[in-house]
Order: structure tokens, then C-alpha cells, then sequence
């Protein structure tokens, strides 16, 4: 039977801990201030065109439209609740346990159970509702293994799998987008939604199965779960509302540069981002709908006490995001 979440968590810490690169922390890093931007220059891959681009993002024709009940995909892609998956494989590494299952309808998924479950999802739909490429996801609440129909597993997020193939990692620092202002508006994605695990083993390069779907080469930030919990040196926690709540988007802006309240690792990535580049995905974020964030916390199950809490404090981080830019102009 599958570990609780909780349980799982407390299990896993040692783990999480180990994971973590052997590389000692900079001066800077080892502060427990917030991350500043703008104190350094990245290093452009070269200048990315429009097409380029819409292998990271592509304007959605109308944000407030999006299906953030049942995400990419829609609802053919839905896994069954009441189908029985064959485990082809296991995964115990990073922080969930995770399963390779197969469905009776020939599909594969990527299972990931334990606390990082559920704010996966809410973080997907949420970079897929402002145009960043995701894959199809969804928290199912029950499932029942091949050879042991009589014991219900505990929920668990599955990721489709067999609609692409994956080329391997891509980096942060180092891809066609480097310098965009799609490239930095998704590190803010993260930082509103407090997803501190930045590392560029999360990414993933898909290649769609269908020869039709266009981009064919998409670039995605594949694993949220470290996210809608409080950011922390050397790593934060996750899924935990009262830490949510505490931290802002933005400590202090000054002189054009921005001071995040982030005090994870990765800092550096945020260097060069401007009030413009934080109003402009903000203010994509902010088009996203109380319904729509509503149906975000649905699809993973959250409770309705606990959903309106996020979404209060998410609303609250946004708005800082959009205003950003204004306050900057008016102390010109």
C-alpha cells in the first residue's frame, strides 16, 4: 500500500537532503536574505525567434477560456479511476516514490505519490493556462494495480507519457530562450507559485508522438511538486499553506532591481530580471479566473477552505507582480 502523504514526507527528508548538489554555497547563497535580480548579466544562447519561442510558450488566444479542471488534453486523456494499471516499472529517487504504470487502453503514465502530488498539478495548469507547454496531468484519487485489484492504492499524480518522447534535460542558463522575456516571465511563474526546485534535471525536451501536433519540440518544466510551500536555504518544504502565506513575491524593488522574497538555491537564474518582465507575466497570471483557480485546486483535490486560501494568497502575489512595473515608473 502506498505511503501517505505526510508520512512519505517526513520518510523522504533524509533523502531530499542527500540529493542535494556536494557543491558548497557561495557568500552569497549561505545569506538568509532574499534574492536580488538584475546583479549580473546572463548569457544570451542567441537571439530566439518567434518560432523558437513557441517551443516555450504560446499566447493563448484567451486565458479565462482555459480548462483548468481537466488541463491539456482535455477529456479524452482522463486517467480511469476505476481501471486497473500494470506496473511496468518503479522509482524511488528525489523526493516521491513514482511508479511506471501502463492502462487498459495502451497508454503509459509517470505515477508520483506522496506530498508532492497534489501542488503539481495546481502549478501545471497554472503555466498552462499562460501559454508554457505541459503535459497532461492529473491527481487520481484511487487506483488499482494488476495482481491486487482488492486493495485500493493512495492517490497519486499521473503524468502521460506515450503521447511524446523525451530528448533529455535542458538547462536554465543555457537554451534558445536565454535573455526572452518568455524565459524570464517563467522563472516568476515559479516564484508565485514558490516552487524552488530549480534544477535543470526537472526539464525535460518532448518530442510529440503525433506528427500534427505543432510545436513537434517542446520545452517543459516537467516536475512542479516543490512548490505552493515556503522557499528556504538549502531547500524549502512544500504543500504547506500556513508557509505559503508568509512569504511575498517581492521583498523591495530599488534602483530598478528587484528583490525577491525567494531564499532557495538557484538565485543566480534570477539575474536580469526587470519590473517589465515581472508585470508582464503577472499580469498574464492575473487574466486566470477565481473559477479557473478554483478548478485548478479540484483537480487536486484539495479542500474548498484550503483551495480559497491559496488562491487568495496566489491573487495577492500577482498583484504585487503587475504593480511592479508602475511603482518603478513613478520614482523615475
Amino acid at each position: 500500500m502506498s505511503t501517505p502523504f505526510i508520512g512519505h514526507a517526513v520518510a523522504t527528508a533524509t533523502l531530499a537532503i542527500l540529493s542535494l548538489s556536494p557543491m558548497p554555497p557561495s557568500a552569497q547563497e549561505k545569506q538568509a536574505g532574499p534574492a536580488k535580480a538584475g546583479t549580473a548579466k546572463s548569457a544570451p544562447a542567441g537571439p530566439a525567434t518567434q518560432a523558437s519561442i513557441a517551443e516555450l510558450w504560446v499566447q493563448p488566444k484567451n486565458i479565462a477560456e482555459r480548462d483548468l479542471l481537466l488541463g491539456p488534453g482535455g477529456p479524452k486523456d482522463v486517467p480511469s479511476k476505476d481501471g486497473v494499471y500494470t506496473v511496468v516499472g518503479q522509482d524511488s529517487t528525489g523526493n516521491s516514490f513514482g511508479y511506471d504504470v501502463t492502462d487498459e487502453q495502451g497508454r503509459t503514465w509517470d505515477l508520483k505519490v506522496g506530498i508532492e502530488a497534489q501542488p503539481e498539478v495546481v502549478a501545471s495548469r497554472a503555466l498552462w493556462a499562460i501559454g508554457y507547454h505541459q503535459p497532461v496531468m492529473h491527481l487520481v484519487p484511487t487506483w488499482r494495480k494488476k495482481g491486487d485489484e482488492a486493495m485500493p492504492q493512495s492517490s497519486a499524480r499521473f503524468r502521460l507519457q506515450s503521447d511524446h518522447k523525451s530528448e533529455g534535460d535542458w538547462s536554465w542558463q543555457s537554451n534558445p530562450f536565454s535573455g526572452t522575456r518568455q524565459m524570464k516571465g517563467l522563472l516568476v511563474a515559479n516564484l508565485v507559485l514558490n516552487n524552488w526546485d530549480l534544477k535543470d534535471t526537472q526539464n525535460r525536451i518532448y518530442t510529440s508522438a503525433n506528427r500534427a501536433t505543432q510545436p513537434a519540440r517542446r520545452f517543459v518544466v516537467q516536475d512542479l511538486g516543490a512548490a505552493l510551500g515556503r522557499t528556504a536555504w538549502p531547500i524549502g518544504n512544500r504543500n504547506d499553506i500556513d508557509d505559503f502565506e508568509s512569504q511575498k513575491l517581492i521583498a523591495s524593488v530599488k534602483d530598478g532591481v528587484i528583490t525577491f522574497d525567494y531564499h532557495a538555491r538557484h538565485r543566480e537564474l534570477l539575474d536580469d530580471i526587470t519590473p517589465d518582465d515581472v508585470a508582464w507575466v503577472c499580469g498574464l497570471m492575473s487574466r486566470i479566473t477565481d473559477e479557473q483557480w478554483a478548478d485548478a485546486f479540484r483537480a487536486a483535490s484539495y479542500s474548498p477552505d484550503i483551495a480559497a486560501r491559496y488562491i487568495a494568497k496566489l491573487k495577492s502575489k500577482i498583484a504585487e507582480g503587475v504593480a511592479v512595473a508602475s511603482r518603478h515608473e513613478a520614482r523615475k
